[in-house]
């Protein structure tokens, strides 16, 4: 395969988190509204470009309270900060089909640079002859990097969340025509 551009299939793709809840318990989310910019070799992604934006708004814990306050100035403040960006900067191999994709992520208008491990998961056609490419990734990121550093107390020590952030994603994307 050559270098081409593809479209993120969002009803094959999610972009999902987790974060340490009360010290003794894992809280997952996802992020149901996301796009991407990529052109790439999916054989070969040492020379791809990747750009990806997420509507912060989007946020989907299950629990319309918190999802509410995780909007709010107190974490994403999406009203001022409606995007969740990262552009790649650099990609190395690390194994067949493995890849550290090192960009700059931009979270509540700080801009860090974060690496992901990214999987070729492989291609194919659809029933309709597009050609299909997948990839899973999986990195993490410490949430007070990017001022999101709201949290309680709790009585038993301790605090009410987690300061790293796991991030998994998982992605389909057609060709571009």
């Amino acid at each position: 395969m050559t270098k081409a551009k593809w479209a993120i299939d969002p009803a094959h793709s999610s972009v999902d988190f987790s974060v340490r809840h009360m010290m003794i318990a894992n809280v997952k989310g996802s992020f149901q509204a996301f796009d991407a910019s990529v052109e790439a070799d999916p054989n070969d992604l040492t020379n791809a470009e990747i750009s990806f934006a997420i509507d912060a708004a989007s946020i989907d814990t299950h629990n319309a309270d918190r999802d509410n306050h995780l909007r709010s100035a107190d974490f994403f403040d999406a009203e001022n900060n409606p995007k969740i960006t990262f552009a790649s900067t650099n990609i190395v191999k690390t194994d067949e089909g493995e890849y550290d994709v090192t960009g700059d992520l931009t979270i509540r208008g700080v801009t860090r640079p974060e690496t992901f491990s990214v999987v070729y998961e492989g291609s194919g056609k659809d029933p309709w002859g597009n050609e299909k490419v997948g990839f899973s990734g999986t990195g993490s990121i410490n949430r007070a990097d990017y001022g999101l550093t709201w949290n309680a107390a709790l009585e038993t020590g301790g605090v009410l969340v987690g300061d790293k952030i796991k991030i998994t994603f998982e992605i389909q994307a057609s060709k571009a025509e």
